[in-house]
């Protein structure tokens, strides 16, 4: 799936663009990274090329531009405008695309896209998440600087007259998402539909705070580890993951709004409220709300009253457990190890008392199950074991099933609803001004036709059918999830008490160990 993201800078140094694009940067300071003689070092893969510079650098080309029409000579001018298209790692080893052919898709998109403006196109091997995806940077000077024939997408006179700045608007990113799926269509490359969110919205802004914020807590946790400490926390969370993550899990055991917004305010002071047609939250700390739109997708009105339908009709096998939850087994202290890297005698009374518990617990659980011996206790380990990866095996695959069944879905319903469009298209009098006049719906459509003939579907399936599959799935999904948890549950605590045992009889071991020089 290859996915379009922009960002503007207000940096009058146009060489810093170029910098970037072919110096080792570091990800979380912006700054180069120099070798042992101070120089900064060069990308160990990279492909570039500039347009609409003539003979001068990117950089020059742009001063002159400025010159030339008087612009951009103020602090707060946007500069450089920032596109970077990002391919799905797939298409490497499924479609065969490598960084020349991906550079080659860079450059006809800039001068289809942004045709007057001075550019720089350049292509990497990988991201910041080292994921493998190649991506395309397309930086390009705010400035035009030459007029350009009108296309159908520019709708002022600025968007193509010399001199001009380019504008960014949402109309234009619409326009450029859907340039985006018809480069990816044409190619024959993986594409997803741009023109609806995709689950979470993480911002550039919150992604950079959630790496920096893992790195600092990788760090922690480091410190932690060499002094012998078990960290209690691995995985950093911004405050909008949080307040997400929150709000999910209210909206999984709620039936109604009502029910939604006041269990939202009890367990977690998160406000709820609805303006025009829209959905905000407030958490606690905050006077401003945030709308659904900056957090997710499935937290928008429309979504939110389905997941509480859909609820409503799961509430019947639904059964609460009224059971107080026992403590969970946990592993025995080394006091001695422990107590040898510097701990106290504060610290050496509490692990005796918190050993003695978890024992207690221990002897408790291998009474109750019947496994007093160590053969027991393997063989029943290695049964649950079993039950645990057959149940998991099962449940991805009928997990992969309904991915598949609910992407199919999607493709049939787009089809569906464009269908007639498509049909109208030969009957009208000018089909090229229609098709442009309907491009984003067509784009669409045409992933869909070409969804069904990549997955050779001559019948399309009926939506009732669909949904009932994907339900009788989601059922025994279910179930089979019910029957993994409850194995892995249950194998985690033999496997502490297992670990528990053995801790304990080396500790005997030691405590009635003699040196052999003390023997008489």
């Amino acid at each position: 799936m290859a996915t379009i993201k922009h960002l503007s800078s207000k940096n009058s140094n146009y060489a810093a663009a170029e910098s970037y694009l072919t110096f080792q940067h570091n990800e979380y300071t912006g700054l180069p990274i120099l070798d042992e003689k101070g120089r900064p070092k060069l990308r160990d893969s990279y492909l570039l090329d500039t347009l609409e510079c003539g003979e001068s650098s990117f950089a020059m080309a742009c001063l002159i531009a400025n010159r030339k029409y008087g612009k951009n000579d103020r602090r707060e001018d946007v500069k450089t405008h920032h596109y970077i298209i990002s391919f799905d790692p797939k298409d490497a080893v499924e479609n065969g695309l490598t960084m020349e052919r991906a550079q080659a898709l860079g450059l006809q998109f800039c001068k289809d896209n942004f045709p007057g403006h001075s550019a720089i196109v350049c292509t990497h091997p990988d991201g910041h998440n080292s994921a493998g995806n190649i991506h395309v940077h397309i930086v390009i000077g705010s400035l035009r600087v030459r007029t350009v024939e009108r296309q159908p997408f520019m709708d002022k006179p600025c968007d193509w007259e010399a001199g001009k700045k380019h504008r960014c608007t949402s109309a234009m990113l619409r326009h450029l998402r859907v340039a985006v799926m018809e480069m990816c269509e044409q190619a024959d490359l993986n594409q997803i539909n741009l023109l609806e969110a995709q689950g979470d919205h993480v911002s550039e802004r919150e992604y950079w705070a959630q790496r920096r914020g893992q790195r600092r807590l990788d760090h922690a946790n480091a410190k932690l580890a060499a002094e012998g400490q078990q960290p209690t926390q691995t995985v950093y969370q911004t405050e909008l993951d949080k307040l997400r993550k929150q709000i999910y899990a209210v909206l999984n055991k709620t039936t109604t709004f009502e029910e939604f917004s006041a269990l939202l305010m009890q367990e977690h002071g998160i406000a709820v409220k609805e303006s025009r047609g829209r959905l905000s939250y407030c958490p606690p700390g905050r006077t401003k709300f945030i709308t659904a739109k900056k957090l997710s997708k499935k937290l928008e009105k429309e979504q939110v009253l389905t997941a509480l339908s859909q609820n409503i009709q799961l509430a019947a096998i639904i059964q609460p457990s009224s059971e107080k939850k026992p403590d969970k087994i946990r592993k025995l202290v080394d006091i001695q190890a422990n107590v040898a890297a510097g701990k106290g005698i504060g610290y050496e009374r509490w692990a005796k008392k918190f050993n003695l518990k978890r024992w207690s617990q221990t002897l408790c659980l291998l009474q109750e199950k019947k496994l007093l011996s160590e053969d027991a206790l393997h063989q029943r380990i290695a049964e649950l074991q079993t039950q645990h990866d057959d149940a998991l095996a099962v449940v991805k695959d009928l997990d992969a099933r309904m991915v598949s069944l609910k992407e199919l879905r999607g493709h049939l319903v787009v089809y569906r609803q464009y269908k007639p469009l498509a049909q109208k298209l030969q009957t009208v009098r000018n089909p090229a001004k229609f098709k442009e006049q309907h491009r984003a719906e067509f784009a669409v459509y045409e992933a869909a036709c070409a969804y069904f003939k990549a997955n050779g579907l001559r019948t399309l399936p009926d939506l009732k059918k669909l949904d009932a599959e994907y339900q009788t799935l989601s059922s025994e999904k279910n179930g089979f999830y019910t029957r993994y948890k409850k194995a892995q549950i249950e194998l985690r605590e033999l496997r502490t008490a297992q670990q528990n045992v053995e801790a304990f009889f080396r500790k005997e071991e030691r405590s009635h160990a003699v040196p052999q020089q003390e023997v008489k």
